[in-house]
Parts: C-alpha cells; structure tokens; sequence
C-alpha cells in the first residue's frame, strides 16, 4: 500500500549519470499528448516555480476553523486540501516560512534546491495508483513533468543501470551478478507478480478508519482474494519472500537490500513486501516511467497549496504551534506560539512526528501508555546535505539526474555514511539555475547518526569542522558523477541533522520511525485515544516516502468525512 519514491529534508535528495538511449518527455498531468524532448532543450516556456514565502496573518486573538491541521507537509497539505474539496473549513498552521515540509525547496543565490524528495513516480499522467498522483487530480491540479526511464547504481561491482525495464533489469543483474543471478530474479518475479496485483487493488484511497470502510473496500476485496494464501505475505517482511524463494545469489540480496532502503529506510529485513510488490509493479507495467516535476518539489508544493485555497481553505506560515487544546475531553483547537487560539469544531490533525505530535499536548491528555510507546518508537537515523550551485560550462551531454552510490556492500546499506544519493535536476529543468549553472543535491540517505551531532553549538568552530569531516564522503560520491565538482562548486550549503531538526521541526532530525515489518509493531492509523486528534505523515499507515504520506493524508481526511464524500472521491480518481 505504500509507494514508490522515498522524501527528505533542509539540504536534500537527486541523482545523476550517462546512458544515450535515454529519451525525456514533457507531460503535463492530464495531457493525453507528450512531447519528446531532448534532455538538453530547456522548457522555456515555464519558469522554475520560486518558493513561497509569504506569511498569512488573521485579524484578533482568536479564530475558528472545522478543522486545523499542524504542518503543511505533503501528508497535511494532501489532507487539508481534500477535506477543503469535501466543503469543510480548513486552516493549516506551519512553523516554517516555507510550505512543504520535508519537501519544501528553498532559493540561494539564484539556484533553486529542493530540500528533500527527488524522485517521483504517477504523477505525470492519469489514472494513476500512486496515492500522490490520485491527490492531485482530485484537487484538479495538473502538474507538468519530464519523464524518463532510469537511473545509475555506482556499486562496488561497477556500474548498475536501473531501468524501468523489466527485461533490461534482469539483463543488468546478470552482468553483474554472474551466474544464477538472472534465473533467481525471475523466481522472484514469479513470486512478486501476484503479489504486485493484489497490492495494486487495495488502493490506500480506499481505506478509512471507522467501520464505514466496509463500504469502501468490499469492491476491492475480489482481486485481493483473487492471490489466495499468497496474500498473508504482503504483510511479511520482503526477506522472507527472498528466502521462500530461494534467493542465494550474493548481488541480488545485496540489491534488494538497496531498493528495499531507498524505498523505505530499512533494508530488506524490515521492508514490508506490499510495498516491494507495489513498486515492482509500478516499475514493470508497460510504458512505465519516472517523473520529475517542472520547477521541482515547489511545483508540487504549489499545486496542493492551489488545491487547498481555491476551496476556501487557509494556509498559516510562521505559525508556530505551541500546544493542543484540550477541553471535555476532546482535542478542540490549538495556541500558537504567539498567544493566538484557533478553535477547531471537528478535528485536530497533526502532521508532525510522532514524537513531537506527543510534546504538543498537555499533560494527561492521553493515556499514560499510549504516550511512553510512542515516544519510544524506534527512529531511522538522520541526514548529510550537500546542496551546490556548479558551473555547468562542460557537462557531459548526457549526464543523468538520478544516482545513488554503495560503498560497501559487507557493512549493510544503512550503515552511517555508506549510501549516498545523488540528484542533478537541472539535467531536465534548467530553469532551476542562472544560465550556464546547475543545481546539485547529494545526501546520506537516512543513515547519518543523529547522537555524534547531539547538544553541539551550531556556531562552534567544533562543528563548522565536524560538517566539513561528514561532507567529505559526499564529495567523493559526487567525482564519480562529475570529477571536478569541487572546482565548479560556487555555492555551497552543508545539511546535518541539527538543519533536520531546526528547520523541520523534526525530533533528533529524523527521517521518521524505524518500524520494522515482522517486528510485532505496525504503523499505526490516523486515529488517537483523545477525541477529535488524527495524525497523518510518515508516522502513520501507509509510512515514509511521498506517496505513503499523500496516502495518510488521504487516509485522515475520509476517516472524518461522510462516507457519500468518499465515494465521490474514488469515482473521481477512478479507483473503481
């Protein structure tokens, strides 16, 4: 049930490298006509959409909404805007000047840098079974995209072009991974193909927490029990499909491994198989492509925060949540670091952390269990950011966006500092940089360690030398991709933990809960023991990446809308 593509945060995420037979398209969401276009014509008639940074300010000391939701994260931004289209009133209150959350970008001397997600998938043509995709064409916000096919793995072994290919993905994995590896892919294939189904037709658009989903799931039920017994693995860990299977071949574990931990944050042992067969599925389904919006993650942000006004909704910047409102018993507003109360008549919905989510109320509010299990969730580590504005004068022709690099096969892919990710987004857009520049975004993908960084002084000489020290492997990863980047590097941010943290609001800076499939503990749904409190994000079902969050999102707002609203909302995105 979850998705395709993994998000995150202050300096953040892309990849890059060479493959001629590439070939790009522009395609606007809707659009049933897409035009070829070469990786080296710039869309000139679409301009890098710059962030937003105006704040919004209500008139007294205190306002009322239905319904208001903390943080504008594409979790809370997916659910704003949906219960805005549903007619409630929704106000949306966020810390940063910034929309987005962990996806927001942000501008520096003329370069625009996302600051988390880089690779997208189903949003670029509908229908679509990517949660994000369904979001905004329910909305009626079409975003435009380059389309594309690959990607390249810098591995210990060599070179790995990823393709959404099914054939050509067996025929890499075989070149690299000698004998047998080729025929235990195609096991695995057989395996997955029904699973892939069965995952498809429970779209998470579907789900609702409250015994109304009776009358939204029973339609979806026939293609989930069309798997048979095969269907109770979907909720197993995807290692234990490999091992069903027989995996042995030493360079496919080691690369499911790596899709299982740029898909979720776990490797393989902790990966959900739902959501290996969902992506497995996405990938191999004729015509299949990656997208990437024109204008970045802020054209994305823009088009939901476009599908939340124009419905009445409201979106707050620079306002800070200090504390739920508790009264008779139930959630009913909050206070915002300036003293101004928002009261909410139907819901409270937190798009914070789980972690943070708990800070937020007053002491007693939930019971005593249910708040120490929570804040003792499990954490996936956190990030190293390297945004840089290069000079571009030279770039090979057919450089890549998209790269990730293993260092190390032997001390596992979530090891600190050993899989690094690599985005160059100005190989389709241009527009994101002054000409003759380009945008850079390279990190450690969720495995920096968040207590080397803990309790420092971000103005210490101590720490200016400690991020140049955890940098340094993400300049190595980045000569890979292009040798001399440090001599066209003219300007340079470097992200830790403690950016995560500042700028996100995010406990310890992390890239979300560590909960690990067959561990006992799932990810729990929108609702909480305290009325009138929902959740959405990454800490709740689907879990981490974009389309997981735009699921949750999804998730919340029809577990508190009537059920006509929802049904409205499937036939619309055409889930039935």
């Amino acid at each position: 049930l979850c998705s395709y593509t993994r998000t995150h945060v202050e300096p953040v995420m892309n990849m890059a490298s060479p493959a001629s037979s590439s070939t790009y398209r522009i395609r606007k969401f809707h659009s049933k006509i897409s035009t070829p276009c070469s990786r080296t014509i710039s869309p000139s008639r679409k301009r890098a959409v710059r962030p937003r940074f105006l704040a919004a300010s209500i008139a007294g000391n205190e306002s009322d909404t239905d319904v208001l939701v903390i943080g504008s994260g594409i979790g809370g931004l997916s659910c704003g805007a949906i219960l805005a289209s549903y007619g409630y009133k929704v106000t949306i209150c966020e810390s940063h000047y910034l929309a987005g959350g962990a996806a927001h970008s942000f501008e520096r001397d003329g370069f625009l840098f996302d600051s988390g997600p880089s690779f997208y998938s189903g949003i670029s043509k509908f229908p679509s079974v990517n949660p994000l995709g369904q979001v905004l064409h329910a909305l009626d916000e079409p975003v435009e995209c380059v389309t594309y096919d690959r990607w390249l793995c810098h591995l210990p072994e060599g070179l790995f072009t990823c393709v959404a290919d099914a054939e050509k993905y067996r025929t890499e994995l075989g070149r690299l991974g000698g004998e047998g590896a080729e025929a235990e892919w195609r096991k695995l294939e057989d395996e997955m193909k029904p699973l892939a189904e069965a995952a498809a037709g429970l779209p998470a658009a579907a789900l609702r927490f409250d015994p109304a989903v009776a009358l939204t799931l029973w339609k979806f039920l026939p293609s989930v029990l069309k798997s048979g017994p095969r269907a109770a693995m979907l909720q197993e860990p995807f290692l234990a499909l490999m091992n069903k299977v027989g995996i042995k071949n030493e360079f496919v574990r080691n690369m499911c491994d790596l899709e299982c931990f740029v898909l979720s944050g776990v490797p393989a042992d902790g990966t959900i198989t739902a959501e290996m067969a969902f992506m497995y599925g996405e990938r191999n389904r004729k015509g299949a492509t990656i997208d990437y919006p024109i204008g970045g993650a802020a054209t994305v942000v823009g088009a939901l925060v476009r599908g939340l006004e124009k419905y009445g909704g409201k979106l707050r910047l620079k306002s800070h949540v200090k504390q739920v409102i508790v009264e008779d018993g139930r959630a009913a507003g909050v206070e915002l670091k300036s003293g101004e109360v928002i009261k909410a008549s139907k819901a409270v919905i937190s798009n914070a952390s789980i972690w943070d989510t708990q800070r937020l109320l007053p002491p007693g509010a939930l019971p005593p269990q249910f708040k120490t299990d929570a804040l003792d969730t499990p954490e996936c580590d956190s990030f190293m950011h390297l945004h840089l504005g290069i000079d571009a004068t030279g770039l090979p022709e057919d450089l890549e966006c998209h790269h990730v690099v293993v260092n190390d096969w032997t001390a596992g892919v979530d090891a600190p500092q050993n899989t690094i990710v690599i985005s160059i987004p100005t190989v389709f857009d241009p527009k994101l940089a002054p000409e003759g520049k380009a945008v850079v975004h390279c990190y450690t993908a969720g495995c920096e360690p968040y207590s080397i960084w803990e309790g420092m002084d971000r103005s210490s000489p101590e720490y200016k030398a400690l991020k140049e020290e955890r940098a340094e492997v993400l300049w190595k990863a980045l000569e890979k991709v292009i040798p001399d980047v440090r001599a066209r590097a003219e300007t340079v941010l470097v992200g830790t933990p403690l950016t995560h943290e500042r700028f996100l609001r995010r406990h310890r800076g992390s890239y979300g809960p560590a909960i690990k499939a067959g561990s006992g503990s799932t990810f729990p749904g929108p609702n909480t023991p305290l009325p009138g409190l929902y959740c959405c994000g990454d800490s709740t079902q689907p879990g981490i990446g974009l389309p997981a969050v735009a699921a949750s999102g999804m998730i919340a707002a029809n577990t508190i809308a009537p059920i006509q609203k929802h049904w409205e909302l499937l036939t619309k995105i055409k889930a039935w």
